[in-house]
């Protein structure tokens, strides 16, 4: 037995798969679904070092005990 596909472009293909997607999880499943597979933007590393290169482990260890601290007093 052969089967004789048409090759679609890929624009008609990706219309005819997110069709298929709203229709069979409905429009938020299927942009979460889709949401995992983006890029996204910035620079992390960049980021990372800006906010908390300065700090040591040290540091950021008391600060984590000290948010503790202030949500178990808060409760």
């Amino acid at each position: 037995m052969t089967i004789d596909m048409e090759v679609k472009p890929l624009a008609e293909v990706t219309t005819e798969a997110l069709d298929v997607l709203f229709q069979k999880l409905g429009a938020v499943n299927a942009t979460r679904f889709l949401n995992q597979f983006t890029v996204g933007y910035g620079n992390y590393l960049e980021e990372r070092e800006a906010l908390f290169g300065h700090l040591t482990l040290d540091d950021l260890i008391n600060d984590i005990k000290k948010h503790r601290d202030q949500s178990e007093a808060n409760r």
